[in-house]
């Protein structure tokens, strides 16, 4: 069995050509029982792909291509625009978590032309992912591309040493002879470091026909167009979904490198429930509720603020309390007192809207 694990669909945003549908049914039709998708730098698709390969029975991979800065997140040196690529991928829930705070810290840190986390992000939330050493985009393959094995050992041994067990030399052939040409160099540099080998294709397009329509995505990325001979473009049409037999054919030589996407695959463990309602702990004390809590805090404050609450008063509290028991908002109530407590003690303006404005317990 073969699982791609580098795959970029249409939020890949004017790279990627897949839409996420396509694609899936596309791994089904293929025979292959996981798919990972990795799109550029953001976890745009995520939830619309866990659903669809859930529905088509595909087990969901949630991954991203993540930019790495050269150097710290927050260095935005022109001399260092070009970030790294580095293929990342959630083996739990723990690990998407992780994802999840990587892809915002490089947004909202270390944006730059590109969202960069740095290797310090790496470090901090590393649980529960496995990590590829990326495209000719790479860390560890630009150090080859500049012949300087020195370094790109120094970069594996980096990568090993903060992802242990969980991380691998990423195979890929497109049939570009400078690129090609390195390939052996990697095996070689796992051997002797102990790393393994996993086989992947930078997929980009769902079919081999898609490969026209995809050069003219990228053209409208560049803002150039077809007839532009110096536009960016992927060499060749092998940047699609490929069948197992076609993968296995680029590497006969290493089948182990092959088998490792379903090994990584096998340990892929992420069920994510989008239905449930996900609220702030609001601090009730311990041996009580959340319903007697707000009971207490409203019957206090009942006499706080009148003095000497009649009988219509208590009864409209009453009421109130139970419609807030019945509908299940005893514990949202607190945290709304938790924020309006924050508001107030921060010199913070508010307001209510709506019919919370004639709610006491509210008041």
């Amino acid at each position: 069995m073969f699982t791609h694990l580098h795959v970029h669909s249409e939020y890949s945003l004017l790279d990627g050509l897949s839409k996420v549908e396509p694609l899936v049914k596309r791994a089904k039709e293929l025979g292959q029982d996981a798919l990972a998708v990795t799109d550029h730098g953001a976890l745009y698709g995520a939830i619309e792909f866990y659903e669809t390969a859930k529905k088509y029975g595909v087990k969901p991979i949630l991954g991203i291509e993540a930019y790495v800065a050269p150097k710290s997140r927050f260095d935005k040196d022109p001399k260092s625009r070009w970030p790294h690529h580095l293929t990342m991928l959630a083996t739990s829930e723990a690990g998407y978590s992780n994802l999840i705070k990587l892809s915002s810290a490089s947004h909202l840190e270390g944006f730059y032309y590109r969202p960069r986390m740095d290797k310090e992000l790496l470090e901090q939330h590393s649980d529960g992912l496995i990590v590829l050493s990326g495209c000719p985009s790479g860390e560890f393959m630009t150090a080859l591309r500049e012949d300087d094995e020195k370094r790109a050992m120094e970069v594996a041994g980096w990568y090993a040493d903060v992802y242990k067990g969980r991380y691998y030399l990423e195979m890929m052939d497109h049939g570009i002879a400078q690129f090609s040409a390195l390939m052996p160099k990697v095996a070689e540099i796992g051997k002797r470091m102990g790393l393994p080998l996993v086989v992947t294709n930078d997929s980009h397009y769902t079919q081999p026909d898609d490969h026209r329509a995809h050069e003219v995505l990228l053209c409208i990325g560049s803002n150039t167009t077809v007839h532009d001979e110096k536009r960016f473009k992927l060499d060749g049409n092998t940047f699609y979904l490929r069948s197992e037999a076609e993968m296995r054919s680029v590497f006969p030589h290493l089948p182990e490198a092959a088998d490792n996407t379903q090994a990584i695959a096998e340990q892929v463990d992420i069920k994510l429930n989008f239905g449930r309602t996900m609220l702030p702990d609001p601090g009730v004390p311990s041996g009580t509720t959340a319903r007697d809590w707000l009971r207490e805090l409203c019957e206090a404050g009942l006499y706080r603020r009148y003095g000497h609450p009649t009988e219509s008063q208590h009864e409209r509290l009453r009421y109130e309390l139970d419609v807030v028991g019945q509908t299940g908002f005893d514990e949202y109530m607190l945290i709304v007192r938790d924020i309006a407590h924050y508001a107030k003690q921060h010199g913070i303006r508010m307001g209510v809207r709506g019919s919370a404005a004639s709610s006491i317990i509210l008041y």
